[in-house]
């Protein structure tokens, strides 16, 4: 459990705080509790702008519920971790000296967005390979020994190499490119194809550290029936049911967040238990926006852009509210997805064949 030594019920905030993750605590009940051999579980989340200060920086009630939310796995990715590392150093020490990280260096240029990739888990029972690498993809081959170089993603994807149980598996995050604002635009596409067959190779490579591999992270894929969720199935990737139709967005309207397998048979089976968790029933709720007025940057009524934003107008600060507090928490719902990594039993029975 997160560390709660610093928490003062004396002030209004503390107090606050300390409600709100009582209800918190017993909404994360619906997810299964962690096991200390036979079950991993594995989440994907995308904290929004983790954590740059455009709409002010996080507070720190925020950092206690995004701590308390991922304690309840054992190795979550992170998409979106700023350049500024202040938040995420902030969020560790709450995890405690149990926890660590590996990250990605800062994406630079416009469409990199100074966003980092991230990797975080309990050392207690995951174990970090020593493998890890940024993802470049390779030029293509014209023949005679030339080579055409390839547009490199915006994002570049992170991988690396775990052991928790029996299982050692490469896990993959990316972010792909958000492109225009329409389901299927090629620049998406593209992105998630060359990942995945790129990916798809690793798997098929007999020299490759670990032949199971699990692709995840926001793929601002709209629908399951879209192309570019087509592209993970046609590299052989298999997205669970239990997943592959929950929405991840705040909204409940698009699955931008993916967990995709391509992992030998009898290994890293799914146990059944998957899912998204949507925090925003127990804190930062809708009827609290009087609470935290006073904590919004002064002029809220006139910040905020694009088509999601309404006139001016007696909404304004209930619009801004909804925005604001997804740089407190996110705009997504972690996904994810309880697997099985003890098969000691297996093994023995297959001694006795």
């Amino acid at each position: 459990m997160p560390s709660y030594k610093d928490l003062n019920p004396s002030g209004p905030e503390g107090k606050r705080t300390i409600e709100r993750l009582l209800k918190l605590r017993k909404a994360l009940g619906a997810i299964p509790e962690r096991t200390q051999k036979e079950t991993l579980l594995l989440a994907t989340w995308n904290l929004r702008e983790f954590d740059s200060p455009k709409y002010g920086p996080r507070m720190n009630e925020a950092l206690y519920y995004i701590a308390e939310i991922m304690a309840r796995f054992d190795l979550i990715a992170l998409q979106e971790v700023n350049k500024n590392l202040a938040a995420l150093n902030e969020l560790m020490k709450l995890l405690g000296g149990n926890w660590a990280y590996l990250i990605t260096d800062t994406n630079e240029g416009t469409p990199g967005n100074k966003e980092r990739l991230a990797f975080v888990y309990d050392t207690r029972k995951v174990k970090h390979s020593g493998l890890a690498g940024e993802l470049v993809l390779p030029p293509i081959e014209l023949g005679h020994g030339v080579y055409q170089p390839v547009l490199q993603l915006y994002r570049t994807p992170f991988l690396c190499g775990f052991t928790a149980g029996w299982c050692d598996f490469m896990l993959a995050t990316v972010h792909i490119l958000w492109g225009p604002k329409t389901p299927d635009p090629e620049p998406r596409i593209e992105e998630i194809r060359r990942v995945a067959q790129f990916l798809r190779d690793r798997t098929l490579d007999e020299t490759a550290w670990a032949r199971n591999l699990i692709l995840l992270g926001d793929f601002n894929i709209w629908k399951p029936n879209n192309q570019t969720f087509k592209e993970l199935e046609k590299a052989g990737f298999v997205i669970p049911e239990q997943i592959r139709e929950l929405p991840s967005n705040i909204t409940r309207k698009r699955h931008y967040d993916q967990i995709a397998f391509r992992v030998r048979d009898g290994s890293m089976d799914m146990t059944g238990q998957a899912g998204v968790f949507d925090f925003y029933h127990s804190v930062y709720r809708e009827d609290d926006r009087g609470v935290y007025e006073q904590y919004m940057p002064n002029g809220y009524w006139t910040m905020g852009s694009g088509a999601d934003r309404p006139d001016d107008g007696p909404y304004d600060k209930k619009w801004y509210y909804r925005e604001w507090r997804t740089y407190q928490m996110s705009d997504h719902f972690p996904l994810w997805i309880e697997l099985k990594i003890d098969y000691s039993d297996e093994y023995l029975v297959e001694l006795l064949e």
